[in-house]
């Protein structure tokens, strides 16, 4: 599941949640990226006695790539550092989601980057299949 429409990348994963964030998790540790927070939706809701299926949000990034973007334009802080999403749905199949770093730059204009885009673009995709890959 690919939706342009919404700037979203969806993959599916060969593993639970639970699994699919750690695996991330052990992935930007071994690249020296930071997780600067690990925000679990479906124990918030439990918290106020609502139902949530399994929501995980990861809040990632490296100071020397994303400032740059920031450097050019500097509301991307909005949407950085970078967040991956790992959820199942209704049927319990497990799902990670992002956002293209591509489409967060054409967003706040920033037109000047684009060798950086590129590169995150293309670490978040890697990063991404190998979190949800057998």
């Amino acid at each position: 599941m690919n939706s342009t429409a919404t700037d979203l990348v969806t993959l599916p994963s060969a593993h639970g949640e639970t699994e699919t964030v750690e695996r991330l998790k052990a992935l930007l540790a071994q690249k020296g990226i930071e997780v600067f927070a690990h925000i679990d939706h479906a124990a918030g809701a439990r918290k106020v006695g609502l139902p949530l299926r399994p929501t995980q949000v990861l809040i990632f990034g490296n100071p020397k790539a994303g400032t740059p973007l920031m450097q050019s334009q500097q509301t991307i802080g909005l949407d950085l550092p970078l967040r991956v999403l790992v959820w199942e749905d209704g049927e319990g199949k497990v799902w990670l989601t992002y956002r293209r770093v591509e489409d967060l730059a054409r967003q706040h204009q920033v037109t000047d980057r684009d060798e950086a885009i590129k590169g995150l673009d293309d670490g978040l995709a890697g990063l991404a299949r190998a979190a949800t890959a057998r």
